[in-house]
């Protein structure tokens, strides 16, 4: 009765999500690997520190397309019910980028004999960059004189912060986070009468849950969902299943309203290194133009702490 009641919720949470557009914040596929990029509160949730590297390549064969890198690594303290962490990741789309360092500390209690809960805070700066000497246009002479256009780099400097909170159990998991709330403006030039700024980093929501389900002693089956809202009234939701063999290798599906399918594969070698990589097929419009997403992800557990 608990399997059919979480696929009914979840099949519920996509029934209603709508389109929506491009956010600002980068995009992973293979999100359930490091949800830690999610939601802050799941560093220390872990018996153990890990690694993670990802590098993301969107919408192959469109000039300029994104590209994001990412680094990661987040663990428990030793003598307490505590968790830190750090990331760092670079976003480029073009001439655009957004380079992203911060850090983050957690904490969680038992709630019960099963149930876990974690809240996390994150803090950190961003530099967003913008080449002028990397925009051409087939009119050079029209837009000579447009004070909107840098000739050079121009470069803004801005702090950032997220928040989040997490539920666990063994077999199951819920969290809800927010992500750049301090909405800052990043501006590259002054605010005048004739140039006026109006860019700023908009507040991200996430919903994500799923489950474990044991099939037999070499099955694993893991459903989960993430619903992104991202503000004013954009919303967009990921449903994947994933398939675990004897804790060691892996694949899985995954569909994002309005964006790709997604196939993902990979390894867990002694649960220490894992690897992974995904292909996302474009179901919108872009598909004309690109030849899909490819995502690569590297992973490193440390030993577990006693």
């Amino acid at each position: 009765m608990k399997k059919i009641k979480f696929i009914i919720l979840v099949a519920l949470c996509v029934v209603f999500v709508q389109k929506t557009n491009a956010q600002q914040a980068p995009y992973y596929t293979q999100y359930m690997f490091n949800d830690y990029l999610v939601n802050p509160a799941v560093a220390g949730t872990y018996n153990y520190f890990k690694i993670t590297a990802n590098q993301r390549i969107q919408w192959i064969g469109i000039n300029d397309s994104p590209r994001t890198m990412s680094l990661s690594g987040y663990g428990p303290f030793k003598e307490r019910d505590m968790g830190y962490g750090g990331y760092i990741y670079n976003d480029v789309t073009g001439p655009e980028s957004r380079l992203s360092v911060g850090g983050s500390y957690a904490y969680n209690i038992a709630l019960n004999d099963e149930w876990r809960i974690s809240g996390g805070l994150s803090f950190g700066i961003m530099q967003y960059k913008l080449d002028g000497t990397a925009m051409s246009f087939d009119d050079e002479t029209l837009y000579s004189d447009d004070p909107a256009l840098p000739t050079g780099v121009e470069s803004r400097i801005i702090p950032d912060a997220s928040v989040g909170v997490y539920a666990y159990t063994t077999y199951y998991f819920v969290g809800i986070s927010a992500h750049q709330l301090l909405g800052n403006k990043y501006n590259l030039y002054e605010e005048t009468d004739s140039i006026q700024g109006i860019s700023r980093l908009t507040q991200h929501l996430y919903l994500s849950g799923g489950a474990n389900f044991i099939l037999n002693r070499d099955f694993l089956i893991t459903p989960s969902a993430l619903i992104k809202y991202t503000s004013p009234g954009q919303i967009q939701a990921e449903i994947n299943a994933k398939v675990t063999y004897k804790h060691m290798a892996w694949a899985a599906l995954a569909y994002r309203t309005g964006d790709a399918i997604s196939i993902m594969g990979g390894y867990n070698y002694e649960n220490r290194i894992l690897i992974g990589i995904a292909y996302d097929l474009t179901v919108s419009d872009m598909r004309r133009y690109s030849n899909g997403t490819i995502e690569v992800m590297v992973g490193y557990n440390f030993n577990k702490i006693k």
